[in-house]
């Protein structure tokens, strides 16, 4: 079965031929036909050869495929090839196994946009599909996850806060952080979105703090409603460099950038190679069981939350301030656990 990224695309050429009674298709007017389709969607495609024509035909004829019926009619030495039922096309058949399979691949995707208004189209459509699809007695499930979690508090102001930051909308947000008692109404201007260890945080800019990286975590709000405001539109922060020199969300006021070293031993510093820390991470086996790790970062506490993951296989080495501060860390947890 032909499966690469242009069988449909070649499908679909030979249905359009197959059913064109105006024309006489034979093998090399196909493979022309399916050669300009596929040059136009890459220029640099060495074309396909005639056993790949004949192969999906043979797909095309299968169960498989749409199990078309077609006619080889002979004219002289050659054969040209066109539909027994000219009224007939792929287009208007159900799903076949090789489309479910594509779909289903997406949609095990996309369904983990979960909590996102604009997603629930797919939830919607699963059952449709399901509808059209050629079904073989072959029970699906699910063979893709991604790490989420669906109990999330505040997930399901997502999709409201992504379409107020698409359309420009002012919000007063409900707000109330693990050190308040009480929540309180804090108005912002919506600029993006991050996540960051199954978390999702807003950013934008607050009248009140007079800051444009002000950043909520959704799942400590309370409630958003829109007001009518003059929406302050980002001409201070490029997103994709503001987080660049940071592990996760934190960015303190005129924080400066480290050169930190650590040291991992033993099979973390495998782990390590194998998912790196950040951008900036440069690595060197320093002996058989110590890993050296040089960043660029600033320092926060997700940096600090890391490092703690791996207590009992890192050394912080540099700088001194963030060796003293996991120091002090670990020295509350025994304090703690005693």
């Amino acid at each position: 079965m032909a499966t690469n990224k242009n069988a449909l695309i070649r499908y679909k050429i030979l249905d359009n031929c197959f059913r064109n009674i105006g024309k006489k298709y034979f093998i090399d007017n196909l493979i022309e036909e399916c050669n300009k389709a596929l040059s136009e969607i890459d220029s640099s495609s060495n074309g396909i050869s005639r056993r790949q024509i004949f192969e999906d035909i043979l797909f095309m004829q299968s169960s498989e495929g749409w199990s078309i019926a077609l006619s080889k009619i002979k004219e002289g030495r050659k054969v040209y090839y066109r539909y027994e039922d000219p009224n007939f096309s792929i287009n208007n058949m159900p799903l076949n196994s090789f489309e479910v399979h594509q779909l289903q691949v997406a949609l095990d995707i996309l369904s983990q946009f979960k909590g996102m208004p604009q997603f629930e189209w797919i939830h919607e459509l699963v059952p449709k599909l399901k509808q059209g699809m050629v079904h073989d007695n072959e029970s699906f499930s699910t063979i893709i996850n991604f790490d989420s979690n669906k109990y999330l508090k505040g997930i399901e102001y997502l999709g409201l806060l992504y379409n107020a930051i698409y359309n420009k909308k002012v919000l007063l947000i409900k707000y109330q952080p693990f050190n308040h008692s009480q929540p309180y109404n804090l108005k912002i201007h919506p600029y993006y979105l991050k996540q960051y260890n199954n978390r999702w945080f807003l950013y934008g800019y607050s009248p009140e703090k007079e800051k444009f990286d002000w950043n909520m975590a959704l799942d400590r709000i309370v409630d958003i409603s829109e007001i009518l405001d003059n929406y302050q539109d980002n001409l201070n922060i490029d997103w994709l460099e503001y987080f660049e020199d940071i592990l996760g969300v934190t960015k303190h006021i005129d924080a400066k950038v480290e050169n930190i070293t650590l040291h991992f031993y033993g099979k973390t510093g495998n782990y390590i190679i194998s998912k790196p820390i950040h951008g900036s991470q440069k690595s060197k086996w320093i002996s058989n069981e110590i890993l050296e790790v040089k960043l660029q970062l600033i320092i926060n506490y997700e940096l600090e939350h890391f490092i703690l993951s791996y207590v009992d296989t890192v050394l912080v080495v540099e700088p001194k301030e963030l060796r003293f501060a996991i120091q002090k860390r670990i020295e509350n947890a025994r304090i703690i656990n005693e």
